[in-house]
């Protein structure tokens, strides 16, 4: 046999060899990611400016239970002691209790941490609105530096140390673990944290025993006094921008926040937030964007007086109170 055949043997030789190595690179590089699912609500209409809670949805389970580890993961801040759940706490109406936040070496927060349930319900998030979605809120408290005090640079590395995200990450995403897929799957679980079958949405869907009579002749007041002018929606709440002391004037303790001005730089935005969500309002004690005021009722007078011009009675404001304690429920089991 010539030199021509043995050199025509080893190109092929060659080319066989490496054309298993080429495919398998062509698949790696065009993995099909895990079949996700967009999260989907499905909503019911009623009649009214109170609108209930979702009570079925669509979601992706698998992206849930990663986001779930994620958000209860100390993993996410620089000393590894902060967590989302941390400032967020899901079982007990999605805030942490305190006026303000611990973060990192106990750095203390600036303002409330709002209650983490149906916060997918809202038009923005944070008290100024600062951020248009849920995915854009959660990498915010990651680079905080009173918060968590860190950066994709030195969380990821610490994830992708770890077994079960860096397995799980895998799993679910061709990229494995990036920016993008640890803020996906927070989102989607965060997603998950919906509270139907309150007692108020109970009632509006046709369960007329679902209140009491102090209850009902609460949500009288409430619809006729101005109050669902602001607070309504899905999430009674959570859907506009409004002035703190509308009408009258506010409580000095509230007075040291100015709101969107500290983003906008314009007169008109002082003392401007995002009207907060009242669904848990019971139990997301203490109110306002400081936390400065302990007490559910003194929340209500304060409200009625800055926003509606109106000096409660007693009795009103028991009453209203008794129908917020109608806005709490569970989160909705995923199935």
């Amino acid at each position: 046999m010539d030199k021509k055949y043995y050199i025509a043997l080893m190109i092929a030789l060659l080319l066989s060899s490496l054309f298993p190595i080429l495919f398998y690179i062509y698949l790696d590089d065009n993995k099909v990611e895990h079949n996700y699912i967009e999260t989907e609500y499905y909503f019911e209409h009623v009649e009214g400016a109170i609108q209930p809670i979702p009570r079925s949805m669509t979601i992706d389970k698998d992206w849930l239970i990663l986001g779930k580890a994620l958000f209860h993961s100390p993993l996410l801040s620089k000393d590894n002691t902060i967590s989302c759940s941390s400032c967020h706490m899901v079982d007990f109406g999605g805030d942490d209790g305190f006026p303000l936040s611990l973060g990192v070496n106990n750095a203390q927060g600036v303002r409330n941490s709002p209650t983490v349930l149906n916060a997918s319900l809202n038009f923005r998030q944070f008290w100024d609105g600062r951020a248009s979605s849920l995915a854009e809120q959660a990498a915010r408290p990651i680079h905080n530096p009173i918060e968590m005090a860190t950066s994709w640079e030195e969380v990821i590395p610490k994830l992708k140390n770890n077994p079960y995200f860096s397995k799980t990450f895998n799993q679910l995403s061709p990229s494995g673990i990036t920016a993008d897929n640890v803020i996906k799957a927070i989102t989607i679980y965060e997603e998950s944290l919906i509270t139907p079958n309150s007692p108020i949405d109970n009632y509006l869907l046709g369960d007329k025993n679902a209140l009491t009579e102090q209850q009902i002749r609460g949500l009288s007041l409430f619809t006729d006094y101005g109050c669902s002018t602001c607070h309504q929606g899905r999430n009674i709440g959570g859907n506009i921008y409004q002035k703190l002391g509308r009408i009258d004037i506010i409580p000095e303790v509230l007075t040291h926040d100015f709101g969107r001005f500290q983003l906008t730089n314009q007169n008109n935005d002082k003392y401007v937030f995002k009207v907060p969500s009242l669904r848990n309002i019971a139990d997301t004690a203490p109110y306002f964007h400081n936390g400065a005021i302990y007490n559910l009722s003194d929340a209500v007078r304060i409200m009625a007086r800055t926003q509606l011009a109106r000096e409660l009675t007693d009795n009103e404001v028991e009453d209203i109170v008794a129908l917020l304690q109608s806005f709490s429920a569970k989160t909705i089991k995923v199935e």
